[in-house]
């Protein structure tokens, strides 16, 4: 707040709302009887912050009543219940020279799996390997746009 000389007198911190916090807000910014503007006012917010946790809350929503589909495009990879932070990947091998060598077929390198990866390969060869640390939000997507590529 800028005074008549041009001061800032105070200034104002962002609040942080809990999830509990904002859907008893959102709720009671549904009901008919009263209006977006007076629980504004008397939560002390801006009327367009509960309308952006509407619009949040309607989202979820959506995303909540979509169904589940198995997608037949992948597979789920045993693991054993090892700790994968204590294993040690070995070394490649140095390439070896000669006739021999540029003969011999190449396969990509392969890590052992980690307690909790889930690995999906897809019909066209991609191959697609998450753990348990995976953004649930980006495998959703991922998982969607998958949905969508023939396999």
């Amino acid at each position: 707040m800028i005074d008549g000389g041009g001061v800032i007198v105070r200034t104002e911190r962002r609040r942080r709302y809990s999830d509990a916090e904002k859907a008893t807000i959102v709720a009671e910014s549904l009901r008919p009887d009263l209006t977006v503007t007076s629980v504004a006012r008397r939560h002390g917010i801006a009327k367009s912050v509960i309308y952006n946790w509407r619009a949040n809350r309607r989202e979820a929503e959506a995303i909540a009543r979509e169904a589940l589909e198995f997608i037949p495009c992948g597979q789920f990879v045993a693991t054993s219940e090892r700790n994968p932070a204590s294993e040690i990947i070995p070394e490649e091998p140095e390439p070896s020279v000669g006739p021999l060598a540029a003969d011999a077929e190449v396969s990509p390198p392969t890590e052992p799996p980690r307690a909790g990866t889930i690995a999906i390969e897809l019909g066209n060869g991609a191959r697609l390997t998450v753990d348990s640390f995976v953004n649930e939000k980006a495998l959703s997507r991922v998982l969607r746009a998958l949905k969508a590529v023939p396999c």
